[in-house]
C-alpha cells in the first residue's frame, strides 16, 4: 500500500491525479484531495500520505487503472472497465469494490467473464461457458494460457468443426479460473476474434461497416457470381440472408451491416454485445449457393396432402431451421418433427425413387 501512495504522490507532483472521483492536484500551499465523500485543502505531503492512507480502496484502485493496466492498450482497458462497469454512472468505488468481492458478471457472446479483487486491488477473472455459470470449477477442465481457447472453439459439442466462430455452437465443459486483465482479454480474442477492437471502435465512432453491396462487389473467382443475385429489384434477397444467417439465435455478434449505405435492411440487427461489420465467409458462401438456387426457373407440382401432413412438413422446416430436432424425443409423437411421424410420412408419401407422392422433381416428358 505504502508503494502505491509513492506513485501517486509522485504523479500528482508531476501532474494532477484523477480518476474515478479520486483528485489530487498540487500547488504552491501544498496537496488538495477530493474525492466524493471529502475534500482536502493546503494539505502537505505528510498529511496527504496520511488522509490516502485511510483511501486504500482509491489508491489501489487509481493504481490498478493508471500503472498495472496503463493506457498502452485503449481497447483493453476500455473492454476490462466495461466488465466491472466502471464507467457506470453513479457507482463509487467503495461500491464497485463490495461488487467485485462478490464477483461481478458480464456476458460476451457465449463466454462468462466474472471479475473478481485480489490482493491490493488487482482484479482477477474467471472466464466459462454461459450455460455453465452454476457448474462448480470442480466439474470442468482447467485452462490458464490464452491460446487453450483455439481447440475449444475449433468444434462443437459433437466433435463436428465449427466454421463460424462467432456461431451460437461453442462447447462448453472447461474454465479459465484464474487469468489477469492481459491474459483475460487475448483469451476473449481467442475465442471471438476482432471483437474487443471493433466493439471499441464502435463505442469510439471510428467502426468502418461494409455493407452487402461493397462486400460482393470484391468478390473474385467462384463468388463472383454472387454479385448476380442483384438485379436491381430491391432487396428481399438480403433481407432472406440475413434472416438465415444474422439471427441472434445463430449468431452471437450484433449485426451493423445494411444493404448499402442508403438502403437498410427490413431484418433486425440482433441484440450482440459486439458488432459484425460486414458479411462474413460464410454468409458469402451460402449466398453462392443460394444465388444458383434463385436462378432455377419454377415449375408447378401437384399433391394431396391432408392437412395433418401439410402442417407437419411445416413443423419439420421449422424444426430443422431452428436446430431443435435434438430436443424432440422420441416419444413426443404429437411434435410434428417426431423421427416417427416423419419416417411413417416418407413411408406413406414417398416413391421408392425418393419422390414425394411420386411425383418426380423434373419433368419426366
Amino acid at each position: 500500500m505504502a508503494d502505491y501512495i509513492d506513485t501517486l504522490v509522485e504523479a500528482a507532483e508531476d501532474d494532477s491525479v484523477s480518476l474515478d472521483g479520486l483528485h489530487v492536484t498540487s500547488h504552491d500551499g501544498g496537496y488538495r484531495l477530493e474525492t466524493p465523500d471529502k475534500s482536502h485543502e493546503s494539505l502537505s505531503e505528510a498529511t496527504l500520505r496520511d488522509v490516502l492512507s485511510g483511501d486504500d480502496e482509491y489508491v489501489t484502485n487509481w493504481y490498478f487503472w493508471s500503472r498495472t493496466v496503463g493506457e498502452s492498450s485503449p481497447q483493453r482497458r476500455a473492454f476490462l472497465r466495461w466488465v466491472e462497469g466502471a464507467d457506470a454512472e453513479g457507482q463509487s468505488v467503495p461500491a464497485r469494490y463490495d461488487a467485485l468481492r462478490d464477483g461481478i458478471e458480464r456476458e460476451w457472446g457465449q463466454l462468462l467473464v466474472t471479475a473478481t479483487l485480489g490482493d491490493d486491488g488487482e482484479r482477477r477473472y474467471e472466464l466459462r461457458h454461459v450455460d455453465e455459470a452454476d457448474r462448480e470449477g470442480d466439474d470442468l477442465d482447467t485452462y490458464h494460457e490464452p491460446l487453450a481457447a483455439r481447440q475449444l472453439a475449433t468444434y462443437d459439442e459433437k466433435g463436428r468443426y465449427r466454421p463460424l466462430k462467432s456461431g451460437t455452437n461453442l462447447a462448453g465443459g472447461w474454465v479459465f479460473p484464474d487469468l489477469d486483465g492481459r491474459d483475460l482479454v487475448e483469451t476473449v480474442e481467442t475465442f471471438y476474434p476482432a471483437s474487443v477492437p471493433n466493439w471499441y471502435r464502435e463505442r469510439e465512432g471510428t467502426l468502418d461497416v461494409e455493407h452487402w453491396v461493397d462486400t460482393i462487389g470484391r468478390q473474385t473467382g467462384m463468388y463472383s457470381v454472387v454479385e448476380t443475385w442483384n438485379r436491381g429489384d430491391g432487396h428481399e434477397h438480403v433481407n432472406w440472408v440475413a434472416e438465415s444467417c444474422c439471427d441472434d439465435s445463430q449468431c452471437v455478434k450484433r449485426r451493423e451491416w445494411q444493404y448499402d449505405d442508403e438502403t437498410d435492411l427490413d431484418v433486425d440487427g440482433g441484440d450482440g454485445a459486439f458488432p459484425c461489420r460486414e458479411p462474413c465467409s460464410l454468409v458469402i458462401a451460402a449466398s453462392r449457393k443460394w444465388t444458383r438456387l434463385e436462378g432455377e426457373n419454377t415449375q408447378t407440382y401437384e399433391f394431396e396432402l391432408t392437412p395433418s401432413e401439410k402442417e407437419q412438413l411445416e413443423a419439420i422446416v421449422d424444426a430443422v431451421a431452428d436446430d431443435r430436432t435434438d430436443e424432440i424425443r422420441e416419444a413426443d409423437v404429437y411434435e410434428g418433427a417426431n423421427r416417427y411421424r416423419a419416417r411413417f410420412l416418407r413411408a406413406k408419401l414417398f416413391d421408392d425413387d425418393g419422390n414425394l407422392c411420386g411425383v418426380p422433381t423434373e419433368d419426366e416428358s
